[in-house]
């Protein structure tokens, strides 16, 4: 089933010049970025993004953290796009997650864990609309699409 799924790659991967090694991953996979963009978070976005975590302990650490540094949106798409970014991603507490994950190759850290993915196809299309106008998200060939079942 094609669907978008959402993803950031954090303000501790960009500082860690791990974007290319991140987004190749999700290419290898066969998903295909259709929209994506470097930014500084506003203070607004981050709050519509974490709206579940509110008046939780870490709450305002996550804040400071993800508008404090420059970020990458992706939206990606392809077949069950957003369990697969999920199931790449790992565990959140990178010292939990499996070795070959992206936390999991990535990141000892339950604070600093490299990235963020939409964890439903709901909260994926919510999420990429607080970061991306309709025009922004591209649609195009995927050469690849003969090979997915």
């Amino acid at each position: 089933m094609q669907e978008r799924g959402f993803v950031m790659i954090k303000p501790d991967s960009v500082i860690r010049r791990l974007i290319g090694r991140i987004l190749t991953r999700y290419e290898e996979k066969g998903l295909q970025v259709v929209a994506m963009k470097m930014i500084t978070v506003t203070r607004d976005q981050a709050e519509k993004l974490y709206e579940e975590h509110k008046g939780k302990d870490f709450y305002e650490g996550v804040m400071n953290f993800i508008v404090d540094q420059p970020v990458v949106v992706i939206v990606l798409k392809g077949n069950r796009a957003v369990e697969v970014t999920r199931t790449m991603i790992g565990r959140t507490r990178g010292f939990e997650a499996a070795p070959g994950t992206i936390r999991g190759d990535f990141t000892l850290s339950s604070s600093f864990n490299v990235i963020h993915a939409a964890d439903s196809v709901v909260a994926a299309e919510r999420e990429i609309k607080i970061f991306f106008s309709n025009d922004e998200i591209l649609t195009y060939n995927d050469p690849n699409e003969c090979f997915r079942i």
